[in-house]
């Protein structure tokens, strides 16, 4: 656990985070110092936030006229500023004081996501053959769980899918698809790494390398589609799949927004929207369609992050 994380570990209700969500918000959360004599709630802004004294000390008047000194390292020190209640109606630094922000939002999701977690390692004939969800902070990023795909299921969603995952074992050298095989599941890398390739003019072309917390499969179960690569173990490792009709009732469905064809062309010919090809530049020269943009669905994760 890094320094900062240790910081965090100490806070609440920060503290019930697995020390794998507290290593990744200590690098989304910040540390302010403000001088002696300002108002720095005020300049801290935003009600968003959750606002922790860290060092020095503070006074603070509240909404009933009275007030209150705090200082950093004390027990209330160890709870947000105005927790659960509304922040004071102003402050003074008595010495400098060093505050820090954390986005609401953003801890509410990872608490979230950390208490399903638990519960679903810990169900009934988990034992050692249960997946290590509290550590699946890679496909399950803080940016996927509030910015992407995941931010719009409900916990509920997230819970049965932790539920109905299945955790396989790989050797290295293994085969976990092969390219031109019907889609059937979804994976999560939970340990080990893998090497994807493609077909390209005959040859066999490494394209991208997974890492523990990466996930793929999900292209030709969206697309009701053939493999379009193959994915080879490069190590001993533990997958975690999703079939094919879970995937569709928990992932799909509830994120998937179709557009009939007619009406996607219509809106391509009115100049409202343009096609989008996520195939390989080789696949794409042969029967691209006229004016669409080539963008390969890899490049667009690396881009993003996922």
């Amino acid at each position: 656990m890094s320094p900062a994380a240790a910081t965090l570990a100490t806070l609440e209700p920060i503290r019930g985070l697995s020390a794998a969500r507290l290593d990744e918000l200590a690098r989304l959360c910040q540390i302010e110092r403000f001088p002696l004599g300002v108002d720095p709630l005020v300049l801290a802004g935003g009600t968003s936030s959750l606002i922790y004294l860290l060092a020095g000390e503070l006074r603070i008047v509240l909404h009933d006229g009275s007030s209150r000194l705090l200082v950093g390292g004390c027990d209330i020190a160890n709870w947000p500023i105005g927790y659960k209640t509304v922040l004071p109606l102003s402050s003074k630094a008595i010495t400098a004081v060093d505050l820090l922000r954390i986005d609401f939002d953003l801890l509410d999701i990872m608490m979230t996501w950390d208490e399903l977690a638990t519960v679903a390692e810990g169900r009934p004939g988990g034992g050692d053959e249960s997946a290590q969800w509290s550590s699946m902070t890679g496909a399950f990023s803080a940016q996927a769980l509030t910015a992407g795909a995941l931010a719009e299921l409900p916990p509920a969603h997230i819970h049965e899918l932790m539920l109905r995952f299945e955790r396989v074992k790989v050797k290295r050298g293994q085969t976990v698809i092969k390219e031109g095989d019907a889609g059937d599941y979804f994976y999560l890398l939970e340990s080990g790494r893998c090497s994807v390739s493609k077909w390209v003019g005959g040859a066999a072309l490494g394209i991208a390398e997974l890492k523990a917390g990466d996930s793929f499969g999900e292209e030709a179960l969206v697309s009701d589609s053939r493999r379009n690569a193959t994915v080879t173990m490069k190590t001993d490792g533990c997958l975690l799949r999703l079939a094919k009709p879970d995937f569709v009732e928990l992932l799909q469905a509830p994120l998937l927004h179709a557009v009939e064809r007619v009406e996607a062309e219509r809106r391509v010919a009115t100049g409202a929207a343009r096609w989008l090809d996520v195939r390989y530049p080789a696949e794409y020269v042969d029967d691209g369609l006229p004016g669409a943009i080539n963008l390969p669905l890899n490049e667009i994760r690396n881009a993003l992050n996922l």
